[in-house]
């Protein structure tokens, strides 16, 4: 049996249910008494066990101890009749609890009366003092955490763990262990167990012990002397070395690593923090990470490199900006490939497609997140002329595809990642929806990449009209992969006259709806192909005088021009709303500070990166494209005091992105006075006098109807247009929002735009699980006197849903509601409203708590309406969640159904019929049901979870052990 539960042992660490240890023990019950193991009856108690356990924990962060479950071990051994063996397991805990208790006693002895030796990390041997100890936490606190934190009931649970003989690092590793298992209790234990952790990395890496006198001067030197192995070593680029070291040694402050969290100093040792060649140990620490980043971007500045190299390093390591995953990883190092995200497109061309592959395969080695269009292959049937043979289509390529991405690892860090994209007219796009069913002929399926559809709006409409929908094969309709808008639409019905008149040879005609619905299905099945629009994203581009956009990237937030010639490339950072609110009040003079720097390095990074590919470097070379994004907006959102499901919400949304986009293009702007405009920059929208807002109209008159999202502005953007005209813009595309959920472990932040996942949630590291509550809600709770362990287990019970805790206000309700406590729509209205800023797009994933295929369509008719570009992953509830708690969204006259109790596999879960009363009521709704109706049919979900949420992070929350993520380079 399969389960997705944990357990606290007795040393507080949290760890995965393990029903093969409950079998074992069993055994040994058996052999003792009886004499014989007795594997198949221990094997079923076992199952028994578990079966409880799922059933009182199951999804619940309201963990069972190691007792609980021997209480239930107890009670399957006597429901079974063996009492002899449940009584001498009875008497088999009794003394192993005994026996610890004593030994526990003779350490306490040991430490009170200073016989209780510790190994030193030089081998030296002293005796433990449980005084350095306390002075090791309260050294850790700031003076507010010290009237929070138990440091006694810190000490006790230290107590517990230590023994004679222990090691400086096992003891330092338990003193971190106790903390993290207490974080639940309050965002001070966090903030001490990654002080503690600062502590250990300090002395192992670097030799330096916070507790000497003169720890900033050895701080200084050990970061020079670190730089200098690191060149030494070949690990650093020895262009390093031509900066002043000690100068920027100066500006180093060691104050800045109290900014991060402990799951932020865990990831950075974790992953990013580079070790020598000849100890193992890191030669970096936070705050010399941030400076071997800050000055491996600073290696394309032509003067004042010192300078530029403190600003970016003020600005990164007060976490105010963050890049990318591949930036972090790369910067400052012989091969820095720093660029995020790649994006191409395959010709119908057996040499190109297979340059293609090893292509990809390059750019995966260096990190890069791959996003390739397959369109122009034609379909399955289609005659190839020089063979004289029918093609065997897109689907076996797509499957070599999946096999070059599993043999690649990024960086040696990860594994390669891929998205796959198919137009929604193409032969074999029916075939391309089932890539990642896991039944069926394994052929032709891809489990490993993923995969979206590229829909045109005419698709929309013909589903909305109950229309036809005709697939073609591109050989036979070559164009329709480069026309998109109203020239899409006259050729595509001028095909369908053809088709009709017997001049095209291969196509099928089907109804519009039946496509739809199977997209939907598929989706709501595997998650994939996920939802993105051609049109929005062409005829918003800035660069539509030289390309075609022809599909998104691994996390559908880049809309960039490819072809044969040019691989696009985007380079991502992300400026953190969590520390721009300022005495209550969204600091806009601090955005724009943070957004100039960050502007500037980005730029850097298309003149410093490594290319694995010719057509990569040509593509960002001429166009320099960069996606500066947001994280944190939650975050923001909380400190404002504004509710997520708000018309406030939608204003900040719209508001804060013209801020941020107002000071990105006149820090492009900048630039280019400075630098020159990129290559291309003529007969741009940007030369044009076309900005990103203006594109709305534009989206309108093709589309041939309205867009309702307001084009109202707040700043001066006539100076804007004006700065675009005399100077051009150094950068063809400025503004991405990736889902930065790597970064935003390290900076601390809720990730992206989204809202709260869950308000408890697991977090997970190399060292294992701990559980965290959302500490904004914590700190709401504390100032009304109403936090405390009561609290906290009701809020474990509920999965982390204080809509049914009595005694809280409702506005402190409303302001904590978790992601499926929100209508969708709030989410995407609020995308709409800031996308009319962004000149590419964002990796906006799709809630969905409810189960009628109707519904579902709905959600996404109302993006396709708001003028959304793409969209990322749907996340759904289990049906048996949904059905348990219903949570009223009246602004939408609607109720929808969600869980505030356990979670089953997505084995279960079905498509089920939902009462045309809880439908919303919209323009299309009458069209929608008849489309949609019946349902969709139920479908079973994979019984593995990789289908719907692809390969794990290091943040793992409640119930679907998080939306995890594929594409860290976007991060």
């Amino acid at each position: 049996m399969s389960l997705t539960i944990k357990i606290k042992k007795r040393n507080g660490a949290i760890v995965d249910f393990d029903q093969s240890k409950i079998a074992h023990a069993i055994q040994m019950a058996f052999l003792e008494v009886l004499h014989e193991p007795r594997v198949d009856e221990s094997a079923s108690i076992a199952s028994g066990v578990a079966e409880m356990v799922m059933a009182r924990y199951g999804g619940s962060v309201n963990f069972p101890n190691v007792e609980e479950i021997q209480d239930l071990v107890e009670r399957g051994l006597m429901s079974r009749g063996y009492f002899d063996v449940a009584k001498s397991y009875i008497i088999y805990r009794y003394e192993h609890a005994k026996m610890r208790e004593e030994a526990q006693e003779e350490v306490v002895k040991k430490i009170e009366e200073r016989g209780l030796v510790i190994i030193k990390r030089n081998g030296d041997r002293e005796i433990f003092s449980i005084d350095k100890v306390r002075g090791l936490i309260e050294h850790s606190m700031s003076a507010a955490d010290r009237s929070v934190v138990d440091i006694d009931a810190v000490m006790n649970q230290v107590q517990l763990q230590v023994r004679d003989g222990i090691t400086t690092a096992e003891l330092e590793q338990t003193l971190i262990m106790v903390a993290r298992s207490m974080i639940e209790r309050d965002p001070a234990y966090d903030r001490l167990a990654a002080r503690l952790l600062l502590s250990t990395l300090y002395k192992d890496g670097i030799n330096v012990d916070v507790l000497e006198a003169d720890v900033e001067t050895k701080f200084r030197a050990a970061f020079v002397a670190s730089i200098k192995q690191g060149v030494a070593e070949k690990l650093y680029d020895e262009r390093l070395l031509t900066f002043d070291l000690e100068r920027v040694a100066r500006e180093l402050d060691m104050s800045r690593d109290l900014h991060l969290k402990y799951l932020g100093v865990a990831t950075l040792a974790d992953r990013y923090f580079v070790k020598a060649k000849s100890t193992k140990k890191y030669l970096e620490v936070p705050q010399f990470f941030w400076m071997r980043v800050a000055l491996g971007v600073a290696l394309a500045e032509t003067g004042a490199r010192e300078e530029w190299a403190i600003q970016f390093y003020n600005i990164v390591s007060t976490l105010r900006f963050v890049p990318s995953t591949p930036t972090l990883f790369h910067s400052g190092t012989p091969k820095p490939q720093l660029s995020s995200c790649y994006l191409n497109v395959v010709d119908d061309d057996l040499e190109h497609i297979f340059k293609v592959y090893g292509d990809n395969a390059q750019l995966s080695k260096w990190a890069g997140g791959i996003g390739t269009a397959w369109s122009k292959l034609r379909g399955t049937g289609a005659l190839i002329k020089k063979s004289g043979t029918a093609s065997q289509g897109v689907i076996p390529f797509l499957k070599i595809a999946n096999d070059v991405t599993v043999a690649i690892n990024r960086s040696g860090r990860r594994r390669g990642a891929t998205a796959v994209y198919l137009e929604a007219w193409h032969y074999d796009f029916e075939d391309f929806l089932e890539l990642r069913k896991n039944t069926g002929d394994e052929r032709r399926r891809t489990h490993d990449i993923n995969t979206a559809s590229w829909i045109p709006d005419l698709l929309m409409k013909r589903v909305r009209e109950d229309g036809y929908w005709t697939f073609f094969s591109p050989d036979e309709v070559p164009d329709l992969t480069e026309l998109y808008g109203k020239k899409f639409e006259e050729a595509y019905a001028r095909y369908e006259e053809m088709a009709a008149k017997g001049d095209i040879r291969l196509f099928k005609k089907v109804k519009a709806a039946e496509v739809w619905k199977k997209m939907l299905g598929m989706l709501f099945e595997t998650g994939h192909p996920w939802i993105t629009f051609k049109d929005p994203s062409n005829i918003r581009s800035p660069q539509d005088h030289v390309g075609v956009v022809h599909n998104s990237n691994l996390c559908t937030e880049i809309t960039l021009n490819t072809s044969a010639e040019e691989t696009a490339v985007c380079n991502l950072g992300s400026v953190n709303f969590a520390v721009h609110v300022t005495n209550g009040v969204f600091d806009t003079n601090k955005i724009k500070e943070t957004v100039t720097v960050g502007m500037r390095m980005l730029d850097n990074v298309v003149d410093i990166n490594f290319y694995p590919t010719k057509e990569a470097q040509t593509s960002n070379m001429r166009h320099r494209p960069v996606g500066l994004g947001v994280m944190g907006f939650q975050d923001a959102l909380y400190m404002l005091n504004i509710d997520f499901a708000s018309e406030r919400c939608v204003q900040f949304a719209d508001t804060s992105m013209e801020v941020v986009s107002y000071y990105a293009i006149l820090a492009s702007v900048a630039l280019a006075r400075e630098r020159g405009a990129y290559t291309t920059f003529a007969g741009s929208k940007w030369d044009r006098g076309i900005l990103p807002v203006d594109t709305v109209r534009l989206m309108e008159e093709e589309r041939g109807e309205a867009i309702e999202v307001s084009r109202d502005t707040t700043l001066d953007w006539v100076a804007v247009r004006a700065a675009i005209k005399q100077y051009g813009m150094r950068n063809s595309n400025c503004m991405a929002i990736a889902p930065t959920a790597t970064i935003s472990n390290i900076a601390g932040s809720i990730p992206a735009i989204e809202p709260i996942y869950k308000n408890i949630y697991v977090e997970s590291n190399i060292s294992g699980d701990f559980t965290v509550v959302n500490p904004y809600l914590v700190e709401d709770l504390k100032k009304m006197n109403l936090w405390n362990g009561a609290i906290l287990n009701e809020l474990k019970a509920k999965d982390g849903s204080i809509a049914t805790i009595a005694g809280i206000p409702e506005a402190i309700k409303n302001k904590y509601k978790e992601v499926f406590e929100i209508d969708m729509r709030w989410i995407v209205r609020s995308a709409a409203y800031r996308g009319k800023w962004i000149d590419q797009s964002q990796s906006l994933n799709i809630f969905f708590r409810g189960t009628s295929g109707r519904e579902l369509s709905e959600v996404y008719f109302y993006a396709w309406r708001m003028g959304l570009k793409t969209t990322y992953y749907l996340r759904t509830l289990a049906a048996t969640q949904v059905e348990k708690s219903t949570v009223s969204t009246a602004e939408y006259g609607a109720t929808h159904k969600r869980d505030t109790s356990s979670l089953v596999s997505q084995s279960t879960v079905e498509m089920m019929r939902t009462p045309d009363a809880m439908l919303p009521r919209v323009p299309e709704q009458a069209v929608l049901t008849a489309v949609m109706a019946p349902e969709l049919a139920p479908v079973a979900v994979a019984t593995q979870p990789a289908p719907v949420f692809a390969q794990p992070t290091s943040t793992q929350y409640v119930l679907h052990r998080a939306p995890e993520v594929t594409c860290e380079s976007c991060q």
